[in-house]
């Protein structure tokens, strides 16, 4: 993959080391000549002074063997045992140490290249020259190596990012950590939304390379070439730093997952991206981010069918009584694609108002099926007039016979049209809890055993409720927590409800403001303002 570049016949900075002013001066004259950059020393302590004090390495160090202070062999092996120094080339050279021994023994001792004096100009620029091109030729290949480890790690968090925002944020990282540069990268969200996240500072100086800021865009910097075809995004981005604004000094990649769809873009410094290799890499790091971002489309694709298909399996509306106004919330888990089980069902019968809110267990559309027969079924049975507990019972022999295994939890409540008594039948769901107008709560916890257990379900709970009270029927994302016991989180959930206002709407909206659901499981939350029963 590596390849030889122009680079390996660049000037370089290079240390001469001699004790003698005259030989310093023919070979610091000679290399200058070359083009390169020559920094002098005119012993081993000084040359090694310079090599461990601030500021860039030399490419290359020639050593004269005989130093006042100690031998060129000695000054070469502190060069190779030190590891900040270990890569520096050296050639020695003697105009006395001329044995093939000598030879040897500065060979042995670390030296790349032994020069005799008087040394030939050509000779000494040919030696110097493939000595670079070694050198520079492994330090290309030790940086792609490294460069090629941190494209491996870093396309595994372009993966694992959890949206748009993420994985733009992440891409300009990754461009920065790699190539050491100023970085912008540009991509638009599943849902339309132009982002762009860049690494240097903003006016406020709060952006670093390895903190992106990521800004929202009405829409790309549009420009068109002479023959009326759009540019790419990024050939014009606003706020560039200096070191980009010249188009002749950055480098635009631009990836795409297919060929309709918006691209990825990462703009770089040009002087970052020299090499085939350099090339390759950018380009393969901004296919890996539209690959990323092309997962998270299918993702934001399949949440959305998974949302319809669940919405379809819930009531198109409630039913409109005098003795009740309702009102329901439903939120599906934001962690997953799969559809739940969460349901709530109100319908008006000739005994009352029936009002349910259940939880098929799982979270799959074998679930969600679970969930749509469920439902109907229960719709079925109230119309028939059947009592909350007669209901219970024959959704549980509905589930043993068509869904063995399948289990729910499900609390029914009939809400009689002539009096103040509800009737509460619960099957091992949450307890519903009621708001008095007096702003005072209470639960109703008698239970039964969840349904498609086959046990028998105990007669439902009456209990008088007075004009104007709330009634509250939810599922458990909106109040169960990780690591939080349960009794907490519903005396949390009556708490909030003691506070909210009589109006169900305006008390579904304040209580999933104040109980923010953290998005593990879906929530189902129906709210229930009981009215006056009205005479005949």
């Amino acid at each position: 993959m590596t390849r030889p570049s122009d680079t390996d016949h660049s000037p370089a900075h290079i240390l001469v080391v001699d004790d003698t002013p005259a030989n310093r001066y023919v070979l610091a004259t000679t290399l200058r000549r070359a083009g390169h950059q020559v920094t002098e020393a005119e012993d081993g302590t000084r040359a090694l002074d310079l090599l461990r004090g601030p500021g860039p390495l030399p490419e290359i160090a020639i050593v004269d063997v005989r130093l006042p202070d100690m031998t060129g062999f000695e000054v070469c092996e502190h060069i190779k045992n030190d590891p900040a120094t270990a890569a520096v080339p050296v050639i020695n050279i003697s105009a006395a140490a001329i044995t093939v021994d000598d030879r040897a023994q500065g060979l042995y001792r670390g030296a790349d290249a032994y020069l005799v004096e008087p040394v030939a100009p050509d000779e000494l620029l040919a030696t110097v020259t493939a000595t670079l091109r070694y050198t520079r030729a492994r330090r290309r290949a030790e940086l792609l190596a490294e460069r090629l480890h941190l494209l491996n790690r870093l396309t595994l968090a372009l993966y694992s990012a959890a949206d748009a925002r993420e994985l733009v944020k992440v891409t300009a990282e990754a461009a920065a950590v790699i190539f050491r540069c100023s970085v912008a990268a540009l991509l638009t969200t599943p849902q339309g939304s132009p982002l762009v996240a860049h690494t240097w500072q903003d006016e406020d100086g709060t952006a670093r390379a390895d903190a992106p800021q990521v800004h929202s865009t009405a829409a790309w910097p549009q420009r068109r070439d002479p023959s009326g075809r759009a540019q790419p995004p990024g050939t014009d981005l606003p706020c560039l730093p200096p070191e980009l604004k010249d188009p002749a000094r950055r480098r635009t990649v631009i990836g795409r997952a297919k060929a309709e769809r918006p691209p990825v873009v990462i703009v770089t410094s040009a002087d970052a991206v020299t090499t085939p290799d350099d090339e390759q890499l950018l380009t393969q790091l901004t296919q890996a981010s539209a690959l990323a971002l092309e997962a998270l489309r299918s993702y934001s694709e399949e949440h959305a069918l998974a949302l319809t298909l669940q919405r379809s399996f819930l009531p198109e509306s409630l039913p409109a009584t005098p003795r009740a106004d309702l009102a329901v919330r439903y939120l599906p888990a934001s962690e997953r694609t799969e559809i739940g089980g969460d349901f709530y069902e109100a319908i008006s019968t000739p005994a009352g108002l029936v009002v349910a809110v259940g939880d098929v267990a799982g979270h799959s559309l074998d679930a969600a099926m679970v969930m749509g027969q469920v439902r109907h079924a229960l719709r079925a049975y109230a119309a028939e007039g059947h009592p909350p507990q007669v209901i219970l019972s024959c959704l549980d022999h509905l589930l043993a016979s068509v869904e063995p295994g399948a289990t729910v939890t499900l609390c029914v409540v009939l809400i009689e049209f002539g009096s103040d008594t509800l009737h509460v039948a619960n099957a091992g769901h949450l307890p519903p809890l009621i708001r008095h107008p007096d702003g005072t709560t209470s639960y109703v916890h008698e239970h039964g055993p969840l349904l498609g257990l086959g046990l028998a379900h105990p007669p439902a709970r009456r209990i008088t409720v007075v004009p104007g009270s709330l009634l509250l029927l939810v599922t458990d994302g909106l109040v169960e927590r990780r690591h939080e016991d349960l009794q907490h989180s519903l005396a949390t959930l009556a708490a909030v409800a003691a506070g909210v206002p009589a109006d169900p709407e305006e008390a579904c909206g304040l209580l999933l403001e104040r109980l923010l659901p953290d998005g593990s499981d879906d929530v189902a939350l129906m709210a229930v303002r009981l009215n006056a029963v009205r005479p005949d």
